[in-house]
């Protein structure tokens, strides 16, 4: 479920500080942060923010086709190994090849 637009994107306030403040200073830090429940905002973009995913800090840079997604989109929780090896042995096919039909006649040809 979407936020309500009235009250516009949620953004955690300390990231929402730092974020500020290094747009004021001009610094382009990493930034790590539990929050993956913020929104991006236009604010964000050219910065990288380290978003946690449970097990460690992911680093994420931000451009402008993410404004309005949420961090934790970017910072995947779950590592796909893939799927597990099919078991069955191949069966030998018993049944030789369909032979290839006759050639037809050539018509009009005596």
């Amino acid at each position: 479920m979407s936020r309500s637009l009235k009250k516009g994107p949620f953004v955690d306030v300390p990231l929402l500080e730092k974020i500020e403040g290094m747009n004021r200073g001009g610094d382009k830090k990493v930034i790590k942060t539990w929050s993956r429940r913020s929104t991006v905002i236009p604010e964000m973009v050219g910065h990288t923010i380290a978003v946690h995913n449970g097990k460690k800090f992911i680093p994420v840079y931000v451009t402008e086709n993410m404004v309005g997604h949420k961090l934790g989109e970017f910072a995947l929780t779950r590592t796909f190994k893939g799927h597990s090896a099919d078991k069955k042995v191949a069966a030998p096919s018993g049944t030789p090849a369909p032979a290839a039909a006759p050639a037809a006649p050539a018509a009009g040809k005596k």
